[in-house]
């Protein structure tokens, strides 16, 4: 214990005196100790008590201004509306005047949002949720207001922190977050329904993605699967495009209070494509083949809606048309192109027809552009003809 000092404070919980013989025991070595948090769980009928009284304090001279969208605010209400988590809350809490005063050090926009709800300020877009779209807290029904109020948010409370502390906890907590790539960009900006669709169907599908290895488990922690299911919403929604127009058609349906038609029949359709897709190869077969590739899985996804509608590639004669009785020619005429693929992009001196020649250099070279997908997917519907 050599060079280390007991000190007396007040407890801030039971206001009792920290000592050496108490259990509050504090050890500093001119710091304060490891700790100086306490996690709890409130509900928010707590934070709206606390609102209601003058108890919460959501304007710290530190915090950044209220600058969430409406369609922001709607899909927090509809996190909360479906049980799904929300990020903890920091707050710190402090005796002023015989009353405990609590003030958010992080999270006050999530709470202005939900306080706002409660008020009637906005209601929740259809886009978002169905079954309440275009309710306001009060219209919704008994059951579903009981189950808001009584959802639990993670809270980390600090206690009688200064303003030094405050303003130290806040750089850091600002401080510790990873670069973000495009797609993670693309879902800090947009919440609109195309953002919405693309994302449930990148969910639902992507454990096949993962058996198929057209995406590695790590790039699913960076939202790979929502932007691959992006592309392949795009595709049916607005045409076979370059993937550089992905936010281009975010914004295009930003914000709508409704799903529009196209997107939800091609929401369908995109149901009905990955089906197909999965009776012609399950997730370990794909894998083992060059469909697994992520740009001949969007060739691959678009041959297979053109075989099942006709109206992907609209100069290919003779396309062949997708049903559940020729799933095995479609499989082995997939399966032969990927091995002929295979065979002439690694044996030398081997003569390669001019159209599988312009079909390899579309596959290596400006795989995501308008041209080189139309391309591919015309040569691989010809050869499924042929």
């Amino acid at each position: 214990m050599q060079g280390r000092r007991y000190i007396v404070r007040r407890c801030p919980r039971c206001q009792g005196t920290w000592g050496q013989r108490d259990v509050h025991v504090a050890i500093s070595e001119d710091t304060q100790s490891m700790k100086n948090f306490e996690s709890r769980v409130y509900s928010i009928s707590d934070f709206l008590e606390w609102h209601q009284n003058g108890l919460l304090d959501l304007s710290p001279s530190f915090q950044r201004r209220s600058v969430w969208t409406r369609a922001a605010k709607s899909y927090l209400i509809d996190t909360i509306v479906r049980g799904r988590p929300m990020p903890k809350i920091l707050i710190t809490q402090e005796l002023t005047n015989q009353k405990t005063i609590r003030t958010v050090v992080d999270g006050q926009q999530r709470l202005r949002a939900i306080l706002e709800f409660f008020e009637g300020s906005f209601a929740i877009l259809k886009s978002h949720n169905d079954q309440y779209g275009r309710k306001t807290y009060a219209g919704l029904p008994e059951d579903a207001q009981s189950q808001i109020l009584s959802y639990s948010i993670g809270v980390d409370v600090l206690y009688n922190a200064k303003l030094n502390d405050l303003l130290d906890i806040f750089a850091r907590i600002n401080t510790y977050s990873v670069a973000l790539n495009t797609q993670e960009k693309l879902n800090a900006k947009y919440l609109g329904p195309f953002k919405i669709i693309s994302y449930s169907l990148g969910h639902k599908y992507a454990e096949y993605f993962k058996e198929g290895k057209i995406i590695t488990p790590s790039a699913v922690s960076r939202m790979a699967e929502a932007e691959l299911s992006s592309d392949l919403l795009m595709s049916l929604s607005d045409g076979i495009q370059t993937s550089k127009n992905i936010e281009k058609t975010y914004k295009k349906y930003e914000p709508i209070e409704e799903i529009p038609e196209p997107l939800s029949g091609a929401s369908e359709r995109f149901e009905k494509v990955m089906s197909f897709i999965g009776a012609i190869y399950d997730g370990k077969s794909l894998s083992q083949t060059n469909w697994s590739r992520v740009h001949w899985f969007y060739t691959l996804f678009n041959c297979v809606s053109h075989g099942l509608y006709g109206d992907v590639v609209s100069d290919v004669v003779g396309a062949p048309r997708l049903s559940s009785e020729n799933i095995v020619a479609w499989r082995s005429a997939l399966s032969e192109i990927s091995a002929q693929y295979d065979l002439y992009t690694t044996e030398k001196d081997i003569e390669i027809p001019r159209a599988f020649a312009d079909f390899i250099d579309f596959s290596r070279r400006r795989t995501t552009d308008t041209d080189a997908r139309l391309a591919r997917a015309r040569f691989v519907l010809k050869q499924i003809a042929a």
